[in-house]
């Protein structure tokens, strides 16, 4: 299990539940060759994407008294944020 997690019950529900815990190292425990990175933290993944999302000006605000409204529209903005980031040259 990756980070710093020493307190037992909290690592023993994220194990039955089936998540990966994350989080940053301390000062103290880095080495040197985790000075750099490969991908992106995964931190980093989910703000990138709640920004995408929040440019969507009808669920940033919420304007859905319903919640399945509220879902479906959620999922559309997601499959165009998908779409886009597809046409986009690698």
């Amino acid at each position: 299990m990756r980070g710093s997690f020493r307190f037992r019950p909290v690592r023993e529900l994220a194990q039955e539940y089936g998540f990966t815990l994350r989080a940053p190292r301390r000062r103290s425990q880095l080495s040197p060759k985790h000075s750099w990175r490969r991908r992106p933290s995964p931190r980093w993944v989910v703000e990138r994407t709640h920004s995408w999302l929040n440019r969507f000006r009808r669920l940033l605000v919420r304007w859905e008294k319903r919640e399945d409204t509220y879902v479906a529209m959620l999922h559309f903005a997601l499959g165009i944020i998908t779409w886009f980031h597809s046409l986009l040259p690698k």
